[in-house]
């Protein structure tokens, strides 16, 4: 099945008094990565956090957010050193003396002292919140993965569409082009014959020159190995694996088709279906940069 690299998907559980929101966005990327941002009670949870998100997904750039509110804050605390708040002021009343200074130390020049004042991180990494996190990730994981196979679902028939439209192109060419070398032919043996005069014209020689022009001019092996791309894109349509880098590739191969078909003929015709079907390649190009 067909999957969007871009999507959205919402979850939510309950750890005592905590309420935990998990959200996840992603976006087209050649690679997968994950960048979740965690609060620091889960932090060092933050490698299962990608092995999860690698189990359901394999390229594209998603942003995890994970938010808990209405916990206690019981993860970090400040501290105060009393005894180094009042070695400073210790020595700065015997500075004072000494130096004959005036002035009072206050209370906002002692807070402001270096280490007076200390964050400390009393954080342990709480395992009932990660679980609860991990349910809430994975509610998460569900609608965002429905999100993204809706908009395959829409982007599979966007695309099957245009393939139709290549392949309608690819058989009038075929029906145009064999047309197209008995009348060049006629042509060229016109053009020799008023150049040199029938009189001179080794008619066989000029057979074979012509008919190695006309196989030249053959589009017919060309159609053949684009129509042959068509069906092997449908097919990766269907597949239940991640096929946008296969799509890809296939798109290379038809625009190399159709440029060879269209330096082959000089036919305007022709040439209008190349140029039709090289548009019709080119957004088939622009869509899958959004398939996983």
């Amino acid at each position: 099945m067909i999957t969007s690299m871009t999507g959205y998907g919402r979850g939510m559980a309950r750890a005592g008094h905590s309420e935990i929101l998990v959200e996840i966005r992603s976006v087209n990327n050649r690679y997968l990565d994950v960048v979740p941002r965690l609060p620091k009670s889960i932090s060092g949870y933050e490698t299962d956090v990608k092995e999860l998100i690698g189990k359901h997904i394999s390229r594209g750039r998603v942003n995890i957010w994970v938010s808990v509110n209405g916990s206690e804050d019981k993860y970090s605390s400040l501290s105060l050193d009393k005894e180094l708040a009042s070695t400073f002021v210790r020595l700065a009343r015997e500075l004072k003396q000494e130096l004959g200074l005036a002035g009072e130390i206050g209370i906002d020049q002692i807070l402001g002292l270096p280490d007076v004042i200390t964050f400390t991180n009393t954080e342990t990494l709480d395992e009932e919140l990660w679980e609860k996190t991990r349910e809430a990730l994975e509610s998460a994981l569900t609608d965002f993965t429905e999100m993204r196979k809706r908009e395959g679902s829409n982007l599979k028939i966007d695309l099957a569409e245009r393939i139709k439209e290549i392949d309608d192109a690819l058989e009038a060419m075929e029906v145009k082009s064999k047309e197209n070398p008995q009348l060049e032919l006629d042509r060229l043996r016109t053009r020799i014959q008023k150049l040199i005069g029938p009189e001179m014209v080794d008619e066989g020689r000029m057979e074979s020159e012509l008919a190695i022009i006309a196989d030249r001019m053959d589009v017919t092996e060309e159609c053949v190995r684009f129509k042959s791309h068509n069906k092997v894109f449908l097919e990766a349509l269907e597949s239940d694996k991640a096929e946008g880098r296969k799509l890809n590739f296939l798109l290379q191969e038809m625009n190399r088709e159709a440029n060879t078909i269209g330096s082959k003929c000089s036919d305007s015709v022709i040439a209008h279906l190349v140029v039709e079907i090289k548009e019709q390649v080119e957004k088939l190009r622009e869509q899958i940069q959004n398939i996983e």
